[in-house]
């Protein structure tokens, strides 16, 4: 079956492609040899395109950067990559996602990056892929000694196709990051994986997002982890349901692991009990950079023993809270100690019921805090009152605060004049991004703070702040 599309239609009586459309695939042609990196993502021009385009492929020694994604490619449009690629040694990164591949199509870039030697990064992302297809990538992994990345998310893989890329990891010896992000690995599968990465000592990123492992398959792929020979520094299990059992398992590995820099534990309900357990590694930790804990059903308790945690621990610069009930009392105990210990540079609190009260201890704190460079307090029912506190903070020179997001605050125009007022006292603003959208301000509004930031260009040399309404 071969794949039309409404960008460059093919004529379905001849069958050919039609003047126009060859014009513009001549074009793409004309870009695959002339530049670095071709972008013809969302361009619908399906098999037939493909077909024609490959040959400009075979022998290329000027692109390096390829993305296809999006253009109703199915396996029969990748059996001419198949028949060129492995002619081609000077790609280096090639993005099919959002094509309906399948296993077939999987199959098929299987084998051609059996023989291929250039390609580094392949992205195969919502390509209708199962465990079929996870099987003969897994075979190609095992025999190939050059990709680095891979990026399966948001297929159908299931336990056997999970298996089977834990039996690749075993022999393969170059591969630094796997995603497997939004598929069906379940606990088994966790368990499976984690097997690979026992032997495995490549592997740098492990990203599990939404695969519903649960407690069980936590404990498993974190003993995994932990005996993992080479060096991981990213790990993703957002969304699996590992609740504050799983939590426990986690807070073991941060406390063992010397190389980890990313942890993602976004929406696991860990609740406050988990991330006391969190918390505590974290003051044993000497290397985790961000670690993100949206969405875990954290309360003030839990709030406060991150708090705890911050003042023993300088490394961790990106901390995730949104979309946890820590109300004010939660926001009083973090913002005590960032006043002066940690460093943390993005803080993320949006949809944490903070209000105007507990805005009123982070304006406190901004005024002695030197780290804090990008902070998002959305939807945090501010209005006015609350914004007007933190614009008496904003009139105090802080020389780390570049951006502020205060969008879905319900602030008015007594909100904004009070804004714009603090940004034209502060004789030296650092702040240069402030978003206020879906607020409630009117065009009086909008000009006190256009007319602000206008200020701050004249007085300050051009010095550009970018305010959304």
């Amino acid at each position: 079956m071969v794949s039309t599309g409404i960008d460059l239609p093919f004529s379905p009586r001849s069958n050919k492609l039609e003047r126009r459309s060859r014009d513009r695939l001549g074009d793409f042609a004309r870009e695959l040899r002339l530049l670095r990196s071709v972008d013809m993502s969302g361009r619908n021009f399906g098999d037939e395109g493909l077909i024609f385009l490959a040959e400009g492929l075979a022998f290329n020694q000027n692109v390096e950067e390829v993305d296809f994604s999006a253009n109703g490619i199915t396996a029969v449009g990748l059996k001419a990559l198949s028949d060129v690629l492995p002619l081609n040694d000077f790609l280096k990164a090639l993005n099919l996602s959002g094509n309906p591949v399948g296993d077939e199509g999987a199959k098929g870039i299987s084998v051609m990056l059996e023989k291929n030697r250039g390609l580094l990064k392949l992205q195969l992302n919502s390509a209708n892929i199962g465990d079929e297809g996870a099987k003969a990538l897994a075979e190609m992994l095992k025999k190939n000694s050059c990709l680095l990345v891979i990026e399966l998310n948001n297929n159908m893989i299931d336990y056997s196709g999970f298996s089977a890329l834990a039996e690749a990891l075993i022999e393969n010896k170059t591969i630094r990051a796997i995603h497997l992000n939004g598929n069906y690995g379940g606990a088994l599968g966790a368990s499976a994986f984690a097997k690979g990465l026992e032997v495995n000592k490549s592997l740098r990123e492990v990203h599990l997002h939404g695969n519903g492992i649960g407690n069980e398959g936590a404990r498993a792929l974190i003993s995994g982890l932990v005996a993992h020979r080479g060096k991981i520094t990213t790990v993703d299990i957002g969304n699996n349901s590992i609740g504050s059992k799983g939590a426990f398992h986690i807070a073991e590995y941060i406390k063992k692991c010397k190389s980890l820099l990313w942890l993602n534990l976004y929406m696991n309900d860990i609740g406050d009990e988990g991330t006391e357990k969190i918390a505590k590694a974290l003051k044993q930790n000497g290397t985790l950079t961000t670690i993100d804990l949206g969405g875990n059903n954290i309360h003030a308790v839990g709030a406060s023993h991150l708090a705890e945690a911050l003042k023993d621990n300088s490394v961790l610069t990106s901390l995730e809270l949104s979309y946890n009930p820590i109300g004010p009392e939660g926001i009083k105990a973090l913002a005590e100690v960032l006043k002066f210990s940690g460093n943390i540079q993005i803080l993320k609190l949006g949809w944490c019921q903070i209000g105007v009260k507990g805005v009123e201890h982070i304006a406190e704190a901004l005024k002695y805090n030197t780290t804090i460079s990008t902070l998002d307090l959305r939807a945090n029912g501010l209005g006015d009152d609350g914004a007007a506190s933190l614009a008496r903070s904003l009139k105090v020179v802080n020389e780390t605060l570049t951006s502020l997001d205060l969008g879905f605050n319900e602030i008015r125009d007594r909100g904004a004049f009070a804004l714009a007022q603090a940004l034209k006292a502060n004789e030296d603003p650092a702040i240069n991004s402030i978003n206020l959208a879906s607020n409630f301000l009117t065009k009086y509004g909008q000009v006190a703070l256009t007319e602000a930031k206008d200020h701050i260009s004249e007085v300050h040399d051009g010095r550009e702040v970018n305010i959304y309404f």
